[in-house]
């Protein structure tokens, strides 16, 4: 990532809390350079569920890779905004779509991301819409997701009370229901096949962690 990335992707928001938002998550949070990593060798497409602003698909963009990405969010705001952006930064395969995960999912093959929204559904909801992403990973693909899981470490008790500081703050529509545990992801992706299951802290107090489905 160049130093200039995190202002260019900031740029074309309106307002300066979605600038400074935007700067800040592109700079500090390790997640995009991880996904990054995960993706850099494949040309399938990309379901990313809960996409918000579209931040990964610009990230990946601008460091090269090309495949198709579908952005989804049930949050009708940053879907526009997600649009407004893409727009302004002349990506191109770019989609952006208000779209609820409780209803289903779009049809995709491919590879597919859930970031930072699986504690926001209940534990049905979470092991049905695993079980719904996976399908959709084609062979050779991958399933990346990231999550705080639920443990008895002060990480654990910083990212709750930051999920619900967003939720009172307006950022997230919802507060949290359900944290899953390494063992749930294990117990419902193992099936479909190799899981991968790893710290994903980089310099921030949360209890975030990798988790990586691998299909044969």
């Amino acid at each position: 990532m160049t130093a200039e990335l995190p202002k260019k992707l900031a740029a074309p928001f309106p307002g300066i809390w979605d600038r400074s938002y935007v700067a800040s998550k592109v700079k500090t949070d390790p997640l995009y350079g991880a996904v990054h990593d995960e993706l850099s060798g494949s040309t399938l497409r990309l379901l990313d569920l809960g996409c918000g602003l579209g931040l990964l698909a610009f990230y990946l963009r601008e460091c090269g890779l090309a495949f198709p990405i579908h952005g989804v969010d049930y949050d009708p705001r940053k879907i526009a905004s997600a649009r407004k952006a893409s727009a302004a930064l002349k990506h191109t395969d770019l989609a952006f779509d208000t779209h609820d995960a409780r209803e289903g999912l779009p049809e995709h093959t491919g590879n597919v991301t859930i970031l930072d929204i699986l504690q926001f559904f209940t534990p049905e909801e979470q092991e049905k819409l695993l079980g719904l992403a996976a399908s959709r990973v084609a062979p050779g693909g991958k399933l990346v997701i990231r999550s705080g899981l639920r443990d008895s470490s002060r990480r654990f008790k910083v990212t709750v009370f930051c999920d619900y500081l967003a939720k009172f703050t307006f950022w997230m529509k919802a507060a949290p229901t359900h944290y899953p545990s390494a063992g749930d992801f294990e117990r419902v992706l193992s099936p479909h096949g190799k899981v991968r299951v790893s710290p994903l802290w980089g310099g921030t107090p949360f209890n975030n962690h990798l988790i990586v489905l691998e299909k044969a």
